[in-house]
C-alpha cells in the first residue's frame, strides 16, 4: 500500500478509483477550498527511500498503547461508554496486511480533544489521552478499548456539528505507505449531516466508513464493540482524506 491506496499484486500496483473517492474540492467543507489543488496533479514516481523501510515490529508496542481506557489513567477509568473496536487491514484481493502500524486518536466522551488549540466548551476528562496505536497481527486483525466519543461543534457553518468518530492511521512498511481516515458508528443520525461526509459522493462508498455494532463481541455489562475493516485500494476501498504524507 501507499499513501494512494495502494497494495501490491505480482510487484504492480493497484490503480485508484478516482470516482470512488470525494473531490478534493466540496465548497460545503470550507477547509477544502484552501487545501484543494488550483492546478493539475503532476504523478511523480517513488524513490527508493519512500519505498522502502521502516519496518515495524510488535516489540515498539507498550502494553497499554491499544487501551485508551487505561493509558493516560490516573485517578481511575474515563468518563463514557466503554467500547471496543476491532476489525482487519485488507487488500483489495481480501488478503490480511500484516505487521501494519495502526494508530487512532479521537475527542473524549463530550466531544473535546486534548490538544492545546482545541476551543470547545466541554471539559477534559483527565483520565483520558485520546491516542494510541497497535501492529496488525498476521491475520491483519487489530483491536482497541476506548470510549465513545462525543459529537462537537466546528465552525465550518452556523450550527455543523461532527459526528462522533475516531480518526485512524494505517502506516504500512515504506515512508510513503500512511492512510488517514475516519470511522463512525453504526446508527448515528448525525453522520448524514455532516459537510465533509456529504462531500464523498456515493452513499455506499460513505457505507465503509461506518463500524457495525456487534453485540456478540460485546461484553456483557461491560462494554460494547464495534467491527471496523479497512480495503486497501480497489472498489471496495475504505475512503481515506485527500491529503498527502505529511500534511
Amino acid at each position: 500500500m501507499r499513501n494512494d491506496n495502494t497494495t501490491y499484486q505480482d510487484g504492480a500496483f493497484f490503480q485508484r478509483d478516482r470516482a470512488w473517492h470525494p473531490p478534493a474540492l466540496t465548497p460545503d467543507y470550507k477547509t477544502s477550498v484552501l487545501r484543494s489543488p488550483k492546478n493539475a496533479l503532476i504523478s511523480l514516481g517513488n524513490t527508493i527511500s519512500e519505498m522502502t523501510g521502516p519496518v515495524f515490529g510488535h516489540a515498539m508496542i507498550g502494553p497499554l498503547d491499544n487501551d485508551l481506557i487505561r493509558n493516560y489513567a490516573t485517578t481511575g477509568d474515563p468518563i463514557g461508554p466503554r467500547t471496543i473496536v476491532y476489525g482487519r487491514v485488507l487488500d483489495e484481493n481480501a488478503r490480511p496486511v500484516q505487521g501494519a502500524l495502526v494508530e487512532f486518536w479521537q475527542a473524549n466522551a463530550g466531544g473535546r480533544y486534548r490538544h492545546k488549540k482545541e476551543t470547545y466548551l466541554a471539559a477534559i476528562d483527565p483520565n483520558f489521552g485520546g491516542c494510541g496505536r497497535t501492529i496488525t497481527d498476521d491475520e491483519g486483525r487489530y483491536w482497541f478499548r476506548t470510549i465513545k466519543p462525543g459529537a462537537y461543534p466546528w465552525p465550518n457553518g452556523v450550527n455543523d456539528w461532527r459526528p462522533a468518530h475516531i480518526h485512524f492511521s494505517v502506516f504500512g512498511h515504506a515512508f510513503a505507505q500512511r492512510l488517514i481516515t475516519q470511522m463512525y458508528f453504526e446508527g448515528d443520525p448525525m453522520i448524514w449531516q455532516c459537510p465533509i461526509v456529504m462531500g464523498i459522493p456515493s452513499r455506499e462508498a460513505v457505507e465503509t466508513l461506518i463500524a457495525a455494532l456487534d453485540r456478540e463481541a460485546s461484553l456483557p455489562m461491560d462494554t460494547l464493540a464495534y467491527k471496523f475493516d479497512i480495503v486497501l485500494r480497489g472498489r471496495r476501498s475504505t475512503m481515506f482524506e485527500n491529503r498527502r504524507e505529511g500534511n
